[in-house]
């Protein structure tokens, strides 16, 4: 079981950015939304004192006909009071936008935490399995990271810097047969794995799983049509992504959270920082600034999962849940070993538990 919850953590992001549109979608987003926002924030932060002008990219499934666009084109609206002039350039691949931040195409992105790993492998690390068991943890950990600025300096490495990072809920293990619910039960079973990090497919291959290579254009039409067995996803996109089709009457959603996903907004800094001398001033004011709207979007997320059918959540027993830690502990300490997590960031994640559960039995051991 340790192995399997492992590697199924490896397969929730591909249904992390559709989650963008499911929150459009199922979610009433007021029209002043930006605006209101921007003018609480002008209230402690002055404007640029010169224009200038940025390129960001963005995702969104749908192209400029989707809901991320517009919310994004109303933002280019509202930065102009704050003599901040953006280009948007949108994709319908959350690949193509990284590459063409990673080639100078931008200087803004906004993508998933685990791609941004690749940035900053501290703050890329936040999405670890089992880390974080619920959202009162979740938020702790943002507290930490966005509102103080004791942690500020880790969110720069070299030339780039993660600016700001947001809750997407936590990714549910679903299966297309309650049955499969260990590593033994998993074995030639199909699991949908990104095609852009090949270490999932032999963390799969490890399991006697086979691992099928999709992406999150695809990943839920495979499940829903049979093509895999078992993926990872948050609740908000059970609806969007029609995955009640690929549970069938014989599948299930195991309530218990394998990981805490979120998004996060990378800068390049080498422009910014010459042409806005107050960079990193305006930042700490920005990151603790949007800490103030964490329990609003937490709330948002639990609204959703609670529009999940009861029929499909499956209850884990409380002696397999504390099995189940143990073995994802081992986990994690497995992939900060072979590099995968930062020891600092799972330090600070143990410590987070620790602060909720001080009891706990990791919490008198010096691991992680």
């Amino acid at each position: 079981m340790l192995k399997f919850l492992g590697a199924l953590v490896t397969v929730a992001l591909p249904s992390l950015l559709p989650v963008q549109n499911a929150f459009a979608q199922d979610v009433a987003i007021p029209s002043n939304l930006v605006g209101s926002v921007s003018n609480q924030l002008m209230q402690e932060m002055k404007p640029l004192d010169k224009p200038l002008h940025v390129k960001v990219c963005i995702f969104d499934l749908l192209g400029k006909a989707g809901p991320v666009h517009g919310l994004a084109q109303d933002l280019v609206i509202e930065a102009r009071k704050w003599n901040l002039f953006i280009e948007l350039q949108t994709y319908t691949n959350e690949g193509v936008a990284a590459e063409s931040f990673k080639t100078g195409r931008c200087e803004v992105v906004a993508m998933s935490t685990l791609r941004a790993r690749s940035y900053n492998h501290f703050m890329g690390s936040f999405d670890a399995v089992g880390a974080l068991p619920s959202y009162a943890h979740v938020k702790t950990a943002l507290q930490v990271l966005m509102g103080s600025d004791a942690t500020y300096d880790l969110s720069i490495n070299g030339k780039y810097q993660v600016v700001g990072m947001a809750p997407i809920g936590a990714a549910y293990v679903m299966v297309n047969d309650r049955a499969i619910n260990s590593i033994e039960k998993a074995a030639g079973k199909k699991v949908a794995v990104l095609d852009w990090d090949k270490s999932q497919a032999k963390m799969i291959q490890q399991l006697g799983a086979q691992p099928v290579p999709s992406d999150i254009t695809n990943f839920a039409q495979k499940f829903n049509n049979g093509v895999v067995d078992i993926i990872a996803a948050p609740a908000v996109a059970f609806a969007p992504m029609e995955l009640y089709r690929g549970l069938g009457t014989k599948g299930g959603v195991y309530k218990m959270p394998l990981i805490n996903i979120s998004g996060a907004a990378v800068i390049n800094r080498s422009r910014l920082e010459k042409e806005v001398p107050d960079l990193d001033d305006r930042l700490k004011k920005m990151r603790k600034f949007g800490m103030r709207y964490i329990d609003q979007a937490i709330a948002t997320i639990v609204s959703i999962e609670k529009q999940v059918p009861n029929r499909y959540w499956m209850e884990i027993t409380q002696s397999d849940t504390e099995k189940y830690n143990v073995m994802m502990q081992q986990a994690r300490m497995q992939l900060t070993q072979e590099g995968v997590y930062h020891p600092k960031m799972m330090n600070i994640l143990k410590k987070v538990r620790c602060h909720h559960n001080p009891k706990a039995a990791e919490c008198s051991t010096k691991d992680e």
